[in-house]
């Protein structure tokens, strides 16, 4: 059968699953990768085994306009409004969930340090959406929502930022894993990082010159599309991160025309379609029989990356003398994971060598599930007990 068809029945079987979970208010994400998963091979196999690795230019394609996403939302101005402690606690609660995460790997599962150092990262990653969902549901109102909004919205960009390093630091230890030495752990990922970062920038400039020239939305769209894939691809011949280098096209355009609205409304009308079907690809690709050999370790990746969250939010607010009801629970605000995380652990299972690759994918998908049906409930309870959420 065409590749056509097969894309057709994942998007059309997203659609429907998210319809249907939505019902009892689970996320759309949810519905996508539960879609996936019962039309791939684990279970009816509508999409043959076969299939799957000829979707991967939408995956590819998905992850570059993420990044593009998260890094449109990375303000310089905004960010100096910001209070110097909601800064503090992004950074601490993302980059402990990564230090708990990578440390339970490599001294209780005796993990290699690569695995552990990109599980850890992609640990750290936050889903907005379903916790921005509970906020609104609720109208909840307070200091623990006031932190808890622009924490989200920084959080994936110090994601992205942190995966970039633990990928780089895994891609050194890898290929120079008998000749390994300071100057090549420390300035190896340092060059490759500034260089997606200079790259980024490069092409952000070239597509606002670009873009003053343009007045139709077609051909404004047709171009932030093709230096957005050429970002992309010119990231990944060199050996780049492409997340880190799409982010700073997204962070240089918000930053140098912050008023241009057009530049970002025009290209939401492309994306939609392009996530349904990576996400619901993300299903497809979930292997079932993988899991049973990680499920220790994937309860340990859930249970760590939550203590991580809680410990690094308590940290990061009680630093920053915030009130106590941040300190107690902002960290359970921000269990959901989703988006971010499964593309990045897509980008992990074609660096790291096999078995890891295929394990950090399953993993990361398995807990998306656990954390997307458990984050939004304790969500609503963290504010209900912070008194944010009105009961009754």
């Amino acid at each position: 059968m065409n590749i056509l068809f097969y894309i057709a029945i994942i998007l059309l079987a997203g659609i429907v699953s998210a319809k249907i979970l939505g019902k009892v208010k689970l996320p759309n994400v949810t519905g996508y990768l539960i879609a996936g998963l019962i039309i791939g091979p684990s279970i009816l196999r509508i999409i043959p085994k076969g299939v799957v690795g000829k979707l991967s230019i939408i995956s590819e394609v998905a992850l570059a306009f993420i990044a593009y996403a998260i890094g449109s939302e990375f303000n310089i101005n905004h960010l100096k409004k910001m209070s110097k402690g909601i800064i503090l606690i992004t950074f601490l609660q993302a980059l402990m969930a990564m230090f708990c995460v990578t440390l339970a790997m490599i001294f209780i599962f005796r993990e290699p340090i690569e695995f552990s150092l990109v599980l850890g990262a992609i640990g750290a990653a936050t889903a907005p959406a379903a916790t921005l969902m509970v906020v609104r549901q609720y109208d909840a109102k307070g200091p623990l929502v006031d932190t808890l909004l622009p924490v989200v919205a920084m959080d994936d960009a110090v994601c992205i930022m942190a995966f970039g390093v633990a990928t780089t630091i895994a891609k050194t230890l890898i290929n120079n894993s008998k000749a390994i030495s300071v100057v090549n752990l420390i300035l190896l990922p340092l060059v490759e990082i500034v260089s997606a970062l200079a790259l980024g920038l490069f092409m952000g400039i070239l597509l606002i010159l670009i873009s003053k020239r343009i007045k139709g939305e077609d051909e404004l769209l047709t171009i932030i599309i093709a230096v957005i894939f050429a970002t992309a691809a010119i990231s990944i011949r060199f050996n780049l991160s492409s997340l880190l280098a799409c982010m700073m096209v997204g962070a240089t355009l918000t930053n140098m025309v912050p008023n241009n609205k057009r530049i970002f409304t025009t290209i939401e009308k492309f994306t939609p379609p392009i996530y349904i079907a990576f996400f619901t690809i993300a299903g497809v690709e979930l292997d079932l029989s993988i899991l049973k050999d990680v499920g220790v370790i994937g309860i340990f990746y859930v249970i760590f990356r939550v203590i991580g969250k809680v410990f690094g939010a308590y940290l990061g607010a009680k630093i920053s003398h915030a009130p106590d009801t941040i300190r107690k629970y902002l960290g359970y605000t921000l269990i959901p994971q989703a988006g971010v995380a499964i593309g990045l652990s897509m980008i992990a299972q074609n660096i790291l060598p096999d078995p890891y690759g295929a394990q950090i994918r399953s993993i990361v998908l398995a807990g998306t599930v656990i954390y997307e049906l458990i984050g939004p409930l304790a969500t609503k309870n963290a504010l209900i007990r912070a008194g944010e959420i009105k009961v009754g």
